[in-house]
């Protein structure tokens, strides 16, 4: 069949529209109005304005462009295949195959299909991330423009720019009214990221109607408050005014740029309207027909992509990307002679693998009664690292002082120094864990630190961390009741079984220095998951090594760590500042001829991974008589302790009032480890 008497823009733009339509169709569920809307916007962006090799997905210096409104998936689906960007196999090397099929795109939010409801990370080369929840998106893109700067800055050289990378994002009403966006525009106007621009389709409908209902705010003002630079398109399909918008952003030098653009959900054009379903549900087979009618398309046909419209995108983003890629790729060669200990540095980062060398900084902590809080040792080991990892940035939501997350001789990352590695996110927790997120995606090994309780505040962003398996750390101080007077509402009790009920997020809460350095050396080889570090504020003893067995044992999540002199009457198990009280309670338990095994579980992630031998050679089968003690709620610990196990910690919300006075009133103690050991002994 011949293609429609049209010109080779208008085909492919409403190519886009109609294969987005017929997804949605043959799915029976989906979003249409919005990729309809945006084909025009999306196709001047690829067509005339983005970096990007569609044979070369992971060339590191490609513009990335980000899907936001990750409901509108079909379209960025359909831009994969018609541009025909390759595939990239598990290994990131780059195949013969197309990254997304005409099949592929029929069998639209399907099981196994990697064209999922939403653009997940992972399914196929193209989707720079996961993209569900609203607002996330542009929070990512934030992280990504933060890391082509510190990229740039670290490591270009007078005649060699090898990063430098812009940033797009689409969004729309929804992801602008989530504060997760905000909270990530205020941190890329305040850094001056030029080189971000989010793209805002601005058609005033949501799933309830118009925007009107509940958002009447002037964004433009808004973002300018913000420290954007804001541009108005008043017609989603008038590309000469989308081409200046994009010439604009890219002349505009100290500043990221918001491009408000006007469309009419389902057409694009504010001159036409048809937002009958078009926006969460498909249009049904006859409102097809009728709008391919007024595309002048063939009106039975489906997934229909005319003659040259493929060729087209070959001819601009492809002609261009890959010039630009094969520049990049000799201008690395040549970078290579000259600067060899930076390239063997980026060579490393790109790999996804730690430097030679990265852990030989490590030395471990002496034996110390009185010990030091966990957060410092923390802080400590992070320092013995970071000279050896040199990607490993980060810092906190403005508790960089508690958390001790600062890298000692690094200065701040700001827009007067982006070869900072010290991070400042303000007080901005969720916007923190979706920019960690952007950072993680484009190469580096980030971490943000806050007090553990305000994972409430960034939960969304560390459940995408796992989901995208991205080894983002989070650093998490206060980690208890243990932080003392500031009180109930900062001392967290279910934050531990909050966390550890994420699939993939490893969580440790370790006992002293050592396991903390040895739960850094795990969470750095920990490549597709990230870490919740899970630290605290009051002070904990440092083991002898001759008096406990060795705390590599971390390395396998839980290991016995003292053990009885006899066989076990009883296991005794703990986390993080609860371990020395298992131990001080096995002392008064042997006095009394009584054996008690003490099992450090700083992370049980880790030691669920151990094979059944090993598991049970710590937790012994035949001794059935078991205690957990964590300053946190029981859930979890069960299928350690068993249904009839003993559990010491809480089960209420704390109080405020000094640490000691609080594990006394809450009867987090040896000596109730030992009283209920006795009990159950006794009964």
């Amino acid at each position: 069949m011949s293609a429609p008497a049209a010109s080779i823009r208008q085909l492919a733009i409403n190519t886009i529209r109609t294969l987005s339509m017929d997804g949605v169709q043959a799915a029976n569920s989906g979003h249409p109005g919005t990729p309809m809307a945006l084909a025009p916007v999306t196709y001047q962006l690829w067509t005339e304005v983005l970096r990007y090799d569609p044979e070369n997905p992971l060339w590191p210096n490609r513009d990335r462009f980000v899907l936001s409104c990750g409901h509108a998936s079909m379209l960025i689906y359909s831009m994969i295949h018609l541009a025909g960007i390759r595939g990239v196999d598990a290994h990131g090397k780059v195949t013969d195959r197309e990254s997304l099929t005409l099949d592929d795109l029929k069998k639209f939010r399907q099981l196994h299909s990697p064209c999922a409801g939403h653009p997940e990370y992972g399914y196929a080369a193209g989707i720079e991330t996961t993209t569900g929840p609203l607002g996330q998106g542009v929070g990512n893109s934030v992280g990504m423009a933060i890391a082509s700067k510190f990229l740039a800055a670290k490591f270009n050289r007078p005649g060699y720019e090898l990063f430098g990378y812009n940033v797009f994002a689409l969004c729309s009403d929804g992801d602008l009214m989530e504060g997760v966006a905000s909270e990530a525009a205020s941190i890329a106007g305040h850094l001056k990221l030029s080189n971000l621009c989010w793209i805002y389709d601005d058609n005033g409908i949501t799933i309830e109607g118009h925007t009107d209902l509940a958002f009447s705010e002037g964004v433009a003002q808004r973002f300018r408050g913000l420290g954007w630079h804001t541009i108005h398109v008043t017609d989603a399909n008038d590309l000469v005014s989308l081409q200046s918008a994009f010439d604009e952003f890219r002349a505009t030098s100290d500043k990221p740029t918001l491009i408000i653009v006007n469309s009419v959900i389902g057409f694009g054009s504010p001159n036409k309207a048809n937002t009958h379903g078009a926006h969460g549900a498909p249009l049904g087979e006859e409102e097809i027909k009728l709008t391919k009618k007024n595309y002048d398309w063939p009106e039975n046909e489906k997934f229909f992509i005319p003659a040259g419209v493929r060729e087209h995108f070959q001819q601009s983003l492809g002609a261009r990307g890959k010039a630009a890629s094969h520049a990049w790729q000799d201008r690395f060669a040549a970078y290579a002679k000259e600067y060899p200990k930076e390239a063997t540095e980026i060579q490393a980062i790109l790999d996804r693998k730690l430097p030679a060398g990265w852990d030989a900084g490590l030395k471990p902590f002496p034996a110390d009664a009185k010990g030091m809080a966990t957060r410092v040792s923390s802080g400590k080991v992070l320092n013995m690292l970071a000279p050896h990892i040199p990607h490993l940035i980060g810092g906190s939501a403005d508790l960089a002082p508690s958390t001790m997350t600062l890298i000692d001789g690094e200065a701040g990352f700001s827009s007067h120094h982006y070869a900072g590695r010290n991070m400042h996110f303000g007080i901005r927790e969720h916007g923190m864990g979706s920019v960690l997120n952007g950072m993680s995606l484009s190469g580096l090994r980030p971490y943000g630190a806050t007090f553990f309780v305000f994972t409430d505040y960034m939960r969304p962003a560390m459940r995408l961390s796992s989901i995208m398996h991205q080894p983002v750390l989070y650093v998490l101080t206060h980690d208890s009741i243990g932080l003392g007077e500031d009180g109930p509402t900062h001392q967290p009790i279910e934050h531990l079984a909050a966390c550890r009920a994420i699939p993939g997020l490893y969580v440790f809460r370790p006992a002293d220095a050592n396991e903390v350095l040895h739960a850094y050396r795990a969470t750095m080889q920990i490549q597709k998951h990230p870490v919740a570090m899970v630290l605290s504020r009051q002070n904990t003893p440092t083991f002898d090594p001759l008096k406990v067995e060795s705390t590599e044992g971390t390395l396998r999540g839980g290991y016995v760590l003292c053990d009885s002199k006899g066989h076990p009457d009883v296991i005794l198990m703990g986390t993080g500042t609860e371990v020395a009280l298992c131990l001080k309670a096995q002392e008064t338990l042997a006095a009394e001829g009584i054996h008690a095994r003490v099992v450090s579980m700083p992370c049980f992630e880790l030691f669920d991974e151990q094979s059944k031998e090993y598991r049970d050679s710590v937790l012994l089968p035949d001794v059935t008589l078991r205690v957990a003690c964590e300053a946190g709620i029981r859930q979890g610990w069960d299928k350690y302790i068993g249904l009839d196990g003993i559990f010491i910690g809480m089960s209420t919300f704390g109080a405020s009032a000094p640490a000691d006075q609080l594990y006394k009133h809450f009867k987090i103690t040896a000596e109730q480890i030992v009283l209920r050991v006795k009990d159950a002994m006794q009964g």
